[in-house]
């Protein structure tokens, strides 16, 4: 079971028939942006001629997201809010909107408006004469310090070795889903739900196309490097076993360099040139094979620290608060 739900009492009926598109925001600072972002996608899709829902998902946000939410929810019939009861990360509440999507087509992207709404078209127009059941946004110039261009190429690099997926720091979670493609998510019962690496495990036909990126409208991004290691680690762990695998690959060759050694050792001693000097190489050799096996122990623990999590069986978040726009 994925969430346990309290809906407030009160709550306006919901749209009585199931939009063309569903957009999942996940909402965590930048509140400002809010009523522009809904206004945006309003006039995409009404260009489009497409019915829409847009879905925003409160992660506890300290900047009162939740207030600006409400205000829009009561003026825009096509904004469902969901408020969970803590900060579960941005990745759980990607996973709260999406199993509250009623549309064929599913968007995904940021609050802030650095994923522009007004690509939407070329997207859905990349997808439907593929056919491809998922359209990434690939950004080109990204409007984000340098410093932060280094640690996400950094994290991405790292990331893409260690769970053995492709992933690219110009490309998030921005991006268009076929309904089939959300089901297959949302039937994923694992834990650790990070939305792009669980997209390229999923497969089905996809792509990626290039769009612009948007600065900034408010605030500042709540991902710095600790939280990026944090999520890297736990991402990692809970996705891919090859940690494990380049841990005994080490231990293998740890090994074989040591029986060379032996032969080497065995040899001179044969010889008459063994000598009790080395004392320094031999402390260095201990400390180095010590931390090596506490090192292993640690990546070991937190596998099996993995395991327990997922024994438990502890929903990935909990929602407080519902709210719909009135039907028109």
């Amino acid at each position: 079971m994925d969430s346990v739900e309290s809906i407030s009492a009160g709550i306006s009926k919901p749209i009585s028939k199931d939009p063309d598109i569903s957009f999942v925001v996940p909402v965590y600072g930048s509140p400002e942006s809010l009523p522009l972002l809904c206004e945006r996608v309003a006039n995409v899709c009404r260009s489009l001629g497409m019915s829409h829902e847009v879905i925003l998902v409160d992660d506890r946000c300290p900047r009162g997201s939740w207030a600006v939410i409400e205000r829009v929810v009561e003026q825009d019939s096509h904004v469902i809010g969901i408020r969970l009861t803590r900060n579960f990360g941005q990745h759980a509440a990607i996973n709260a909107g999406l199993l509250r999507v009623q549309g064929e087509w599913v968007v995904v992207m940021d609050c802030d408006l650095q994923d522009q709404p007004e690509e939407l078209p070329s997207m859905l127009e990349v997808a439907k004469s593929g056919p491809y059941d998922v359209v990434r946004a690939r950004r080109g110039i990204r409007q984000d310090p340098l410093h932060r261009k280094l640690l996400s190429k950094l994290f991405y690099s790292s990331f893409s070795f260690l769970t053995n997926t492709h992933q690219s720091p110009e490309i998030a979670n921005f991006g268009l889903y076929r309904r089939r493609v959300i089901d297959a998510i949302n039937s994923w019962q694992e834990e650790s739900k990070y939305f792009p690496a669980i997209i390229e495990w999923v497969g089905f036909s996809q792509t990626a196309i290039p769009v612009s990126h948007g600065a900034r409208f408010a605030g500042n991004s709540s991902y710095n490097f600790r939280r990026l290691f944090r999520l890297g680690l736990n991402v990692v762990v809970g996705f891919s076993d090859r940690p494990l695998k380049l841990l005994m690959l080490l231990g293998l060759v740890m090994a074989v360099c040591s029986f060379g050694l032996i032969l080497l050792v065995l040899i001179a001693s044969l010889f008459g040139e063994f000598t009790a000097q080395g004392w320094a190489s031999l402390i260095l050799s201990i400390w180095f094979l010590a931390g090596s096996i506490l090192f292993g122990l640690g990546l070991t623990g937190l596998y099996i620290g993995r395991i327990l999590i997922e024994a438990k069986g502890r929903p990935t978040f909990i929602v407080d608060t519902i709210l719909r726009g009135a039907a028109e």
